[in-house]
C-alpha cells in the first residue's frame, strides 16, 4: 500500500503546499497534513479521506463539534493527532472571531452576538463568557469564564468581575451560548444576569446585557425587557 511519503512529490501535500499555497489543496490534503503521518494500515491521506467520507452530509465542519473521544473513535487516529486536529480547529474559530473584529465597536445587541458567535456557536457544553468594552464601547477581549450549566456556583461574581478589573474595562456584556441551538433563557439565565447586574452597579462596571446564542441566531434578555 503506498504511503504519502511513496507518492511522486508533486502528490505529497506538504510538498503541494509549500509550492503552490494551502488554497490548491483539498480539505483531505490539508488534513492530512495536520494528521502528519498514518497508521500501521492507511497512509495520512487515507485516514483523511476515511474522517471526511464518515461525515460525508458535513464534511469538514464536521470538526467544529467533535471532541477528542469522538476523533480517537476513528481508527488510525490517536491522542496526538486528535490534539493537532483540535488546535486547528481552534485557531479557524479564533482567526474568524478576529475577522469579525473588523468592527470592534459594540452599538447594539447584534454588534455583541456577531462577535461572540464563531466562537461560541459550536460548543456542545455551555460557555459563558464576558464581552469586555471601554468606555467607547470598543472591545477588549471576550475571555471565557466558565464551561458548563450556568448556576450560581459555576458563574461567581468573583470570577466575572477579576477578569473586568484585569482589562480594564468600563462595562461588559455577558454572552452564553446553548448547544441545543435554541436561545431562549432560562429562568435561571434570567436570575444570573440580575445577580451580575448588581454586582455590577457595587463595582462601577455596568453590565449592559446578556446575549443567548444559538444557532446563529441569538437573543437579547436587554431588547427583551427581561432586565432593565
Amino acid at each position: 500500500m503506498a504511503m504519502v511519503k511513496d507518492l511522486p512529490a508533486d502528490d505529497r501535500p506538504r510538498e503541494r503546499l509549500l509550492a503552490y499555497g494551502p488554497g490548491i489543496l483539498s480539505n483531505a490534503e490539508l488534513l492530512a497534513i495536520l494528521l502528519g503521518s498514518g497508521s500501521k494500515e492507511k497512509s495520512a491521506m487515507q485516514l483523511a479521506h476515511d474522517l471526511l467520507s464518515q461525515h460525508r452530509d458535513s464534511g469538514v465542519t464536521a470538526l467544529a463539534t467533535m471532541n477528542v473521544e469522538e476523533l480517537t473513535e476513528h481508527k488510525g487516529i490517536g491522542s496526538a493527532k486528535a490534539a493537532s486536529l483540535l488546535a486547528a480547529v481552534e485557531l479557524g474559530k479564533r482567526l474568524e472571531l478576529n475577522s469579525t473584529a473588523k468592527r470592534p465597536v459594540v452599538r447594539c445587541p447584534a454588534d455583541a452576538a456577531d462577535y461572540a458567535m464563531p466562537r461560541l456557536r459550536y460548543e456542545q457544553r455551555e460557555h459563558f463568557a464576558i464581552i469586555l468594552l471601554n468606555i467607547k464601547n470598543h472591545i477588549l477581549s471576550m475571555p471565557i469564564i466558565s464551561i458548563g450549566s450556568l448556576t450560581a456556583s459555576v458563574v461567581h461574581p468573583r470570577e466575572v468581575f477579576k477578569a473586568a478589573v484585569q482589562n480594564s474595562a468600563a462595562a461588559m456584556i455577558l454572552v452564553h451560548n446553548h448547544p441545543s441551538g435554541d436561545p431562549s433563557p432560562s429562568k435561571e439565565d434570567i436570575n444570573i444576569t440580575r445577580q451580575l447586574i448588581q454586582a455590577g452597579k457595587l463595582m462601577d462596571i455596568p453590565v449592559l446585557d446578556h446575549i443567548v446564542l444559538g444557532d446563529n441566531k441569538y437573543i437579547s434578555l436587554k431588547e427583551e425587557g427581561m432586565i432593565q
